[in-house]
């Protein structure tokens, strides 16, 4: 393994991250259809490179093949220049969460969803600390009542983008620990 790719990330990173900037570039209604081809190519979201490169890394989740860190910083810096970052970034934790969450058994889903809350936290709290290591290499802290993310000083799209890109990760906690019925 060459030096470059000697970290890895998950592929459902730059995908949520993708897909945070196709949504985002997505023309509204009619209104935009009418534009010409050109234009719509000027959008970042709405190129075909875009379009390739999540049917890249939507098939690298299929196969659980991991994407070379450094491809996710450069993403993450080219999303951090935009600015509609702070809400792309934001819209991208949440896909991630959603996609992370809906990766877990439906048994599991549902045991968090049905059983005593006494004995569920503990349960939502062990698969929130599995997704959050697995997604983000981050650890899941309690101080009290009080449930907090530690990301790595150098996590990916935090490094990438810096501010917007910790939005990411705030927002990804806020859906899962939601998801989970730990909020």
């Amino acid at each position: 393994m060459s030096p470059a790719h000697s970290t890895s990330v998950d592929p459902l990173v730059p995908l949520s991250l993708l897909e945070a900037v196709r949504e985002a570039d997505r023309p509204d209604g009619d209104g935009e259809a009418e534009y010409a081809p050109e234009f719509l190519n000027k959008r970042l979201g709405t190129t075909d490179t875009i379009y390739a490169q999540i049917r890249r890394y939507t098939e690298a989740v299929k196969r659980g093949h991991p994407i070379p860190e450094a491809e996710v910083v450069a993403l993450a810096r080219l999303m951090g220049r935009r600015p509609d970052a702070i809400e792309l970034f934001r819209s991208a934790g949440v896909t991630i969460a959603r996609a992370a969450y809906g990766r877990l058994s439906a048994l599991m889903r549902g045991s968090v969803s049905v059983l005593p809350r006494i004995i569920a936290r503990p349960i939502a709290r062990r698969q929130a600390q599995k997704l959050l290591a697995r997604y983000f290499g981050a650890k899941l802290n309690r101080s009290g009542p009080v449930l907090r993310m530690d990301v790595p000083a150098r996590a990916p799209v935090s490094a990438g983008a810096d501010e917007p890109g910790r939005e990411y990760y705030d927002a990804a906690l806020r859906e899962l620990l939601t998801l989970l019925t730990l909020t």
